[in-house]
């Protein structure tokens, strides 16, 4: 494992979002002493295997899992990121999270917290959601839109063999294994997310077997 490396995952099936996100990784401020490796995951069967094949090809003690369509605005990301996880505790962090998963498992219907940049087909805009005191606030579930975390912890493929839930089913894993996950305290959004319509076609299935495994 190399503790001074972070790599960026993204599972990709547009070549100019994949040329998008990059150019805003390559504007990214590395601190000294650390490197940078990007890896894009083509043909993914899952958001949850093509993350777990990432995982698996790089050796570095940070990843950051991300959509292909949002792209980091904020230079300083890396530095944010790795003073979160100064604190050990913490092994995992997003944009975006509500502080209590309700009773349907959808976090969209749970007061939020954190900050985004979002565009839309008719639309561009900043999202804030709920405030927070401090460096960062504990959710039980972030967004994957963006996900970095600190440790190694396999996504539940076995479960998610689609692209919903594995964000959640990932957040209550680590939660499970004792440690926090938590949105930082964003004075402005950190990126912004491209990401059109949403396809929920089997959003509603990924759901029903979260609940039967998690709540």
């Amino acid at each position: 494992m190399n503790e001074r490396k972070v790599c960026f995952i993204a599972c990709v099936n547009n070549s100019r979002y994949e040329e998008e996100m990059l150019k805003y990784l390559n504007n990214l401020i590395v601190p000294d002493g650390y490197e940078l490796q990007y890896l894009s995951v083509y043909e993914a069967q899952s958001m949850a295997s093509g993350y777990n094949e990432g995982m698996q090809a790089s050796d570095a003690k940070y990843k950051v899992y991300l959509h292909q369509d949002v792209f980091i605005v904020n230079p300083y990301f890396i530095q944010n990121m790795l003073d979160i996880f100064k604190d050990q505790t913490i092994a995992m962090l997003g944009m975006v999270g509500c502080k209590e998963l309700p009773e349907n498992a959808i976090m969209w219907n749970a007061p939020r917290v954190g900050k985004l940049y979002f565009s839309v087909v008719y639309q561009s805009q900043k999202s804030e959601f709920g405030s927070i005191d401090g460096a960062y606030q504990e959710v039980e579930a972030v967004d994957g839109l963006l996900i970095a975390t600190q440790y190694d912890l396999p996504w539940r493929e076995d479960l998610f063999q689609n692209w919903d839930f594995y964000d959640v089913s990932q957040s209550q894993e680590f939660i499970k294994k004792g440690y926090k996950v938590v949105v930082p305290n964003q004075k402005q959004p950190w990126c912004i997310h491209d990401d059109g319509f949403s396809n929920l076609k089997n959003y509603y299935q990924a759901r029903k077997i979260f609940k039967e495994n998690y709540l």
